[in-house]
Parts: C-alpha cells; sequence; structure tokens
C-alpha cells in the first residue's frame, strides 16, 4: 500500500478551514475537474451563505423533502443528478463479471445525520475509523482526537486527545511509558470495552473503556514502513482478550491484553493490509498488497489455502458469523465471497459503481452484509438472498467507515468532505405483521 505522500488525506497543517477533498480513489485529482471541483458539495455550495453548516438532518427533515446531508441542492450551481453524474463519469472503469443485485431494497432507513461530529480520515486506503458499540454508542476519529457520540443524548465527548502527548497510566512490562506525541492514527477497533489505536509509526495505543487513562502503548514494529493497517479484537475461547494488528512491514502480530505483550508474530512476503479473524478463532483470512490473499490457520500462521481471483490489490476482509464464508474487498471495484468448503474460487463477486472496496461488515445476525466504496457508495446485500437483492446508500463525500451495531439495529457512517463531515445513522427497517389487524 502507498505509505506517505498524497495519501494524507487528513493530516491538514493549516487546521480545520484547511482540509482538502483531493486525496481519494479519484482517477484525476490534479485535472481542472477534480474532485473538489467536480461534485463536492463543500465546493459547490462555497460562497453561499452558511449559518446552518452545522444543522443535523433528522428522518422526519428528510419527509419533508431536505437532503439527508442537508446539502442546499436549490441553491447550488449544479443539480444533486448531475453532480452524481460528473463523480460517475470521473471514476475509471474497471471490467469485472459481477453478479447483478437487484437494487432498490429497503433494508435500513436514514434516522439521522449528525454534523456536529466531523469524521475524517488520514490515509486514502484505510477507512476503519468508524465503530458502533450499542445502537446508540459510536467511537470515531476527528481530525486528532478520538470520540465517543451517543446517538441517544446527542452529545460527543473526546476520548483520547492525540494532538500533544499520550502515555500509559498503569504499569506493564513493555508498556512504553514515554508515550507518543502527535500521534497520525491510521486505523481504530473498538469491542468488549477495549479501544485500540494504530498509528502511521506503528504506535499503538490502548485504553479500556471502563478505566481512566491509557493502559497500554508500545511500538508494534520500528520498521520504516511500519504504518498500522487493520486492527481485530477478539476473545480467546479461554476468555482472554487479544488484538490483532496488521503492518504494512508484511506483518501480523497477537497482542494478549491479558499479559500486555506480543504473544504471537507472523510474516508475509507482502504488506498486509487487513486480516479478520474466523468466529471460532481458528482461521483468518488476510490480504494485502497481493492480488492472492490467503486463508491462513490462526494459530500458526501456515498457509491453508491460497485466495486467487481477484486483479488488484485487497483493503478489506469479514467473516460472516455462519462461520463458513467470508468476503474480500479489492482496488478492483469488487467484494469476492468465498466459502471455505470450496476455496478453489469465489462463490460470489459483487461490483461497486466508482472505485474500490475499502471496507466490509456483516450484521451479528448473518443477515446482511454491507461494503464501502472510498466514497459516494454503500452497498447493503441480503445475505439470505445469495447477495441477489441490495440496498445502496447514495450520499456524497469520502467515506471514513461504516459500522452496524452489535444488535443489527443501527447503521452508523462517517463522511468526510470538508464542508458536511458528519455521522449519517441509518436504523434497520422492521415489519411487525402482527399489529396490522390493530391498525
Amino acid at each position: 500500500m502507498s505509505r506517505y505522500g498524497d495519501e494524507l488525506a487528513g493530516v491538514y497543517p493549516g487546521g480545520e478551514d484547511a482540509v482538502q477533498m483531493g486525496d481519494s480513489d479519484y482517477e484525476d485529482d490534479d485535472a481542472d475537474l477534480s474532485v473538489s471541483k467536480v461534485y463536492t458539495p463543500a465546493a459547490l455550495f462555497w460562497g453561499h451563505e452558511t449559518s446552518k453548516a452545522t444543522e443535523d438532518t433528522t428522518a422526519m427533515d428528510v419527509k419533508k423533502g431536505k437532503d439527508i446531508q442537508g446539502i442546499p441542492w436549490d441553491r447550488m450551481t449544479n443539480t444533486r443528478e448531475a453532480s452524481r453524474q460528473a463523480r460517475l463519469q470521473q471514476y475509471a472503469n474497471f471490467e469485472n463479471e459481477c453478479r447483478p443485485a437487484e437494487k432498490g431494497h429497503l433494508y435500513y432507513e436514514f434516522q439521522h445525520n449528525t454534523r456536529s461530529v466531523k469524521s475524517t480520515i488520514l490515509h486514502f486506503q484505510l477507512r476503519n475509523l468508524v465503530w458502533a458499540t450499542t445502537k446508540h454508542d459510536v467511537y470515531l476519529m476527528s481530525y486528532y482526537s478520538v470520540l465517543h457520540w451517543s446517538a441517544l443524548a446527542r452529545e460527543k465527548h473526546e476520548v483520547i486527545d492525540l494532538q500533544g502527548h499520550v502515555a500509559p497510566t498503569e504499569k506493564h512490562q513493555g508498556n512504553f511509558s514515554e508515550g507518543f506525541y502527535h500521534t497520525q492514527v491510521s486505523t481504530l477497533a473498538v469491542k468488549n470495552n477495549l479501544l485500540v489505536t494504530g498509528g502511521f509509526h506503528g504506535e499503538i495505543i490502548c485504553k479500556f473503556l471502563d478505566r481512566q487513562g491509557i493502559s497500554y502503548c508500545c511500538k508494534s514494529t520500528h520498521d520504516e514502513n511500519g504504518i498500522t493497517n487493520s486492527l481485530e479484537i477478539f476473545e480467546k475461547p479461554s476468555g482472554s482478550l487479544h488484538f490483532l494488528a496488521s503492518n504494512n512491514d508484511c506483518g501480523v502480530r497477537d497482542f494478549d491484553m491479558e499479559k500486555f505483550q506480543i504473544c504471537n508474530h507472523f510474516r508475509f512476503v507482502w504488506p498486509v493490509n487487513h486480516i479478520s479473524l474466523s468466529p471460532d478463532g481458528k482461521l483468518a483470512a488476510i490480504v494485502g498488497d497481493n492480488p492472492d490473499g490467503l486463508l491462513i490457520d490462526a494459530n500458526s500462521g501456515k498457509t491453508v489455502h491460497d485466495l486467487r481471483g481477484h486483479f488488484d490489490f485487497s483493503f478489506a476482509s469479514a467473516w460472516n458469523p455462519d462461520g463458513r464464508t467470508f468476503a474480500t474487498g479489492n482496488q478492483d471495484k469488487t467484494c469476492r465471497v468465498w466459502d471455505i468448503r470450496n476455496l478453489s474460487k469465489s462463490v460470489a463477486v459483487l461490483g461497486g459503481n466508482i472505485g474500490a472496496i475499502r471496507s466490509i461488515r456483516y450484521t451479528s445476525d448473518g443477515r446482511f452484509m454491507a461494503m464501502a466504496e472510498p466514497a459516494d457508495f454503500i452497498h447493503i446485500f441480503d445475505v439470505e438472498s445469495g447477495y441477489s437483492r441490495k440496498q445502496e446508500l447514495d450520499f456524497f463525500g469520502e467515506i471514513a467507515g461504516i459500522s452496524f451495531s452489535p444488535d443489527t439495529e443501527a447503521l452508523f457512517v462517517g463522511v468526510h468532505d470538508r464542508m458536511y463531515s458528519s455521522l449519517l445513522q441509518f436504523n434497520r427497517r422492521r415489519f411487525y405483521s402482527y399489529l396490522d389487524p390493530v391498525l
């Protein structure tokens, strides 16, 4: 994966007002019709009255005709349709034989758009910066802050301030007591009351949400190319809490949070961009800077099977809770679904609209799978239909991350934009047929 340079989309030395929208998977960012000139709501609206720029949008507002992001299209120089077409045309098409899916289904309904929470990204290829722990609680990156957003109270508070000095408040063997300064976070994970951030220089910062201060800091690698690409928190059969860190130095490290130390280190021949563990903890899907992925034994790190079919590098993977199937997302604009009972080829190839598949999530009941493109589109597939039916979420802005709540009732989407950065909330649509006789 790219390490520095253009990918630092979220490093804004000029402050919030200096945020640029040119760093994406866009094919022609340097051209006259770049991202910020073609479609970006911020650019289209620049110079107009912005006194309402921080207003939230509710489901009731949308029913009255308001845009879900609060974009005043009636005062724009372009219509929403024209901006969408310009956006689609600017992306290069990568031809693949994808399984067609029937669009138009409604599985998750828009609930709220929170403009007071500004979701941001630091690396244009890494989009795992939003995590829901309940249908009301979300953790996300906003510039140099880890924020907690309560969808119930409509309140935010800062969990970790990474702008200055961050150091552990607990004493553990291997703790980097000096801590870190001005940490650039590339990836985030939150689960089982543990929050872990990974940095551009191999920094690992761990905080238990029920404790004061930071529990653990370390450098997972001192390699010059040691950016932390992904984090996976899991629980061992014994009940001990662990997490896997994937790095650009071709390593995957297993951290034991009972002992606060690395207990395993697997090395591969290419940078590992993402790892996901099977529900039973026995297998792991590995993807990275190679068209072929790997299914490995999670205990030994040995390869069980190659995953052949993608044409470019991959940055996303996720397991279906059924433990038999998993998905991988690639820069070839596809998500491939694999079945461990026959890995000779993928069982489904699902296509995006404009760019790479940067993030994949399954609901905890295995009913739905969501895949996120770098910007504008999220596809929610009905797994029970064999991925033949889907809902398409259509908005404007770079996607910082997506997360279903553990109870499947909510889907949160972080949107990064110079003016319209926000957190979108969608709620699962329910049909209560037993109420029909009463209505």
